[in-house]
């Protein structure tokens, strides 16, 4: 099936246009895929997610859309005001209200059902994610991007979380494109992943990328180890990105 998107070429300055924040990336994912984005900070992770949403200027290449996409998003991080008072319910009308049973029906799915009272400021860290993701879904997107989404939650609820991922997708097909820095938990729910430093390091599936010289280079030689721990196991095919083609020109950042 054709692409949800698909950049080519695509190349991001800093501001001032002085630094290359990305060098001639192609991506692409495909309806109901995973695809997890990794790599060191300053690698220009968030920046690929910003350019593929249209956030952020490009110096060079494309980004193409299939029309009539929907997207949700998940941000990295979300700063709220502790002196205005915002409950669950009335967080998930904004911008657009939604119904009573739409919001109900939803945080059920995100493993919060009940909590439409409760004020944003007295969740826990793992409830605000999955209150965050049930706003991402209320609209029914085709394609769901978390950008680093389980920053400040322990152990147990990265993984948590990332489970609930995996059931997302199985219930509603859509395809998820994650930013993920938690590499003892990434391969369990990807099909494919990309590394990226400045440009895309390597590419393919989880076992492939876990073995690849230019990822180990970036994370350790005891990367690999630790990920297989957590290889993801589906019973479905994708069209898997290309294997690693270029080295890495720095270490991590």
């Amino acid at each position: 099936m054709s692409a949800l998107i698909q950049a080519q070429g695509l190349t991001i300055l800093r501001p001032g246009g002085h630094e290359t924040v990305l060098q001639d990336v192609d991506f692409r994912i495909a309806p109901g895929e995973i695809v997890t984005v990794v790599g060191p900070n300053g690698s220009g992770k968030s920046s690929l997610v910003r350019a593929l949403l249209g956030h952020m200027p490009l110096a060079a290449g494309r980004v193409t859309r299939r029309a009539g996409l929907r997207i949700g998003y998940v941000p990295q991080r979300m700063q709220l005001d502790t002196t205005i008072p915002m409950t669950v319910r009335r967080f998930l009308s904004l911008p657009r209200r939604v119904s009573d049973d739409m919001a109900a029906q939803t945080l059920v799915r995100t493993g919060v059902g009940g909590m439409q009272s409760r004020q944003l400021t007295h969740l826990s860290g793992g409830q605000f994610q999955r209150v965050l993701l049930a706003r991402a879904l209320l609209h029914d997107p085709h394609l769901l991007v978390l950008d680093e989404p389980t920053q400040g939650l322990d152990q147990p609820g990265i993984v948590a979380f990332y489970t609930l991922i995996e059931d997302v997708r199985r219930q509603t097909g859509a395809a998820v494109l994650m930013v993920s820095h938690d590499l003892l938990v990434v391969m369990r729910a990807s099909d494919r992943v990309i590394c990226l430093n400045g440009h895309v390091c390597c590419e393919g599936t989880p076992q492939h990328v876990s073995t690849a010289p230019e990822y180990r280079a970036l994370f350790g030689t005891g990367a690999e180890g630790t990920l297989a721990l957590y290889r993801h196991r589906h019973d479905h095919d994708h069209d898997q990105g290309a294997p690693c083609s270029r080295a890495s020109s720095a270490g991590a950042r």
